[in-house]
C-alpha cells in the first residue's frame, strides 16, 4: 500500500532544457534519506509546461532509478480523457507501479462525466490509479459519492486530497472504509490528516527535506510526540513554500541546497526577494541551511 512521506518531485531545468543528470541525483537524495515514494510529472514537477516527450522521460528515469527500491506513481492526468490515457498507458509499460490521476482542469464536468472520465482511464490500464481532487487548481470539486463509486472499478485505490478540508477525511473512510488510500495534498494539515484515518502524503516539502518529511510520517504512526515535535519544526517550511505559486518557491529553496538551479517554465516566474527571504528563514528554523 502507498504510505509516508512520498515526494512530489520537482523537474529540475539547464536552462531550457530539462536535466537528466540532475533530475536523477534528485531521485537518489530520496532514496538516501527515507522517502517512500516519488510522483514524477505531477504539477510541482512542471507538467503543464513539459512536452510530452519530457513527461515521459522523467517516468522512464524514475522507473529505472527506483525499481525495487520505492513506488513510482507516475502523474497522467490531462483535461483530455484521450491525452490521460495514452500518457497513463505509456506509464504503465514503462514499469510505474501506480498512477495520479488530477480531477480535468478548466472544463468543469459534472459528477457524471468525471465519473466516466476516470473509468475510462480505469478500462484502459492496469495497474492503480489515485485520484487527485485539488479544487484550487483544478476548479472542481470530485464529490464523496462520486469517488465512492469510482471506488467500486477495479484500480481505483485511493485519493490525494489537496481540498484542506479535514472533515473529507472522515467522510470518504465512513464511505470507502480503510483499505481506501488516504494521502493529503497538503503539508500544513498531514499531523491532523493522519489522526483522522490517513496514511501519509504526497508533498512538496519533502523536495528539501526529504529525511524530516519521512521521520514526521513514520512518527505519525509510531510517535505521537515526536510527530508533533516535528510539525512544528516544519511548519515555516511548509507556510514559506506556498507564499507564491508552486513550484517556484521550493525550486528556490532546493537552489539554497545546491541540489538544482532555481528555473521554472512560464508562465510562472521566480520568486520575489521578499520571499526568498523567508524561504532562508524557514530552512534555518528547520535546520536544512
Amino acid at each position: 500500500m502507498l504510505k509516508g512521506s512520498i515526494v512530489a518531485l520537482i523537474t529540475p531545468f539547464e536552462g531550457e532544457n530539462l536535466s537528466e543528470e540532475n533530475y536523477i541525483k534528485l531521485i537518489n537524495y530520496h532514496l538516501e534519506n527515507g522517502t517512500n515514494g516519488i510522483v514524477p510529472g505531477g504539477t510541482t514537477g512542471e507538467s503543464p509546461t513539459l512536452s510530452h516527450n519530457e513527461h515521459k522521460k522523467i517516468i522512464e528515469i524514475s522507473v529505472k532509478e527506483c525499481r525495487g527500491k520505492i513506488p513510482v506513481i507516475a502523474g497522467t492526468g490531462s483535461n483530455s480523457t484521450d491525452e490521460a490515457i495514452e500518457l497513463s498507458k505509456f506509464a504503465e509499460k514503462a514499469g510505474a507501479d501506480s498512477l495520479l490521476v488530477v480531477t480535468p482542469y478548466y472544463n468543469k464536468p459534472t459528477q457524471e462525466g468525471l465519473y466516466q472520465h476516470y473509468k475510462k482511464i480505469n478500462d484502459n490500464v492496469g495497474v492503480p490509479i489515485i485520484i487527485y481532487n485539488i479544487p484550487s487548481r483544478s476548479v472542481i470539486n470530485m464529490e464523496v459519492d462520486t469517488m465512492a463509486k469510482l471506488y467500486e472499478l477495479k484500480n481505483i485505490k485511493g485519493v490525494k486530497d489537496a481540498t484542506g478540508d479535514l472533515s473529507r477525511v472522515d467522510q470518504q473512510l465512513k464511505a470507502m472504509g480503510k483499505e481506501f488510500i488516504q494521502l493529503t495534498g497538503n503539508d500544513d494539515n498531514a499531523l491532523e490528516f493522519n489522526k483522522r484515518g490517513g496514511v501519509g502524503a504526497i508533498g512538496v516539502t519533502a523536495n528539501v527535506a526529504a529525511k524530516l518529511a519521512s521521520d514526521f510520517q513514520k512518527a505519525c504512526v509510531e510517535d505521537s510526540k515526536r510527530a508533533a515535535e516535528l510539525d512544528i519544526l516544519l511548519q515555516p517550511l511548509h507556510s514559506s513554500l506556498f507564499i507564491e505559486s508552486n513550484p517556484s518557491p521550493v525550486k528556490y529553496a532546493a537552489s539554497l541546497l545546491g541540489m538544482c538551479k532555481p528555473t521554472v517554465r512560464l508562465p510562472l516566474v521566480e520568486v520575489r526577494d521578499e520571499t526568498k527571504k523567508k524561504i532562508s528563514e524557514a530552512l534555518k528554523v528547520a535546520k536544512l541551511l
